[in-house]
């Protein structure tokens, strides 16, 4: 993240992004960050952005993080699997809803990262990307459905080796 003393980078927010807030700012210069949602249920529903350098604004979901996975497990699969344990573990478990916005990492430390370091230059997305984006998506699902989930079971159908489709289908069922 930002500290006080360093500007704040040069990004534009879309016109309907309601109330934009910076999360995280990767080493590579990756800004992640919430807006408010649209979830008639969840008074404190959140969406989660990325925008890259040169890119355009992304909103990450679950298939996009467990296909880097999946990637990054055909380069080095015993490393892939202590970093979905240290997910499991360390992030989905541990996070908790919010009753405000923005939402504040709960969990992440920069010290996760050195860990986990050799994953980050295989595929589209490094480990402190993944690991601020998933704590995110996991605090925004614990904040809209209290008593789910659904990225739990997702990864620990990755973890166990389940096929593709199965996996991919947890990720995008309805």
């Amino acid at each position: 993240m930002t500290s006080q003393s360093d500007p704040m980078p040069d990004i534009r927010f879309y016109r309907n992004e309601i109330n934009p807030h910076i999360q995280h700012i990767t080493s590579d210069g990756t800004i992640i960050y919430t807006t408010v949602g649209e979830k008639p249920q969840s008074e404190y529903d959140f969406k989660v952005k990325y925008k890259q350098l040169g890119k355009r604004h992304r909103t990450p979901r679950h298939t996009h993080v467990i296909v880097d996975l999946y990637l990054k497990q055909c380069e080095e699969p015993e490393l892939v699997n202590t970093f979905v344990d240290h997910v499991i573990d360390s992030i989905i478990k541990k996070v908790a809803g919010v009753t405000f916005y923005p939402p504040a990492l709960q969990v992440f430390d920069t010290a996760h990262i050195s860990k986990f370091e050799g994953l980050s230059g295989v595929s589209e997305y490094s480990v402190e990307f993944l690991l601020v984006v998933i704590e995110l998506i996991m605090i925004q699902e614990r904040t809209n459905y209290p008593t789910g989930d659904m990225t739990l079971k997702l990864f620990e159908k990755f973890r166990s080796g389940q096929d593709i489709f199965s996996v991919i289908s947890a990720a995008t069922f309805r």
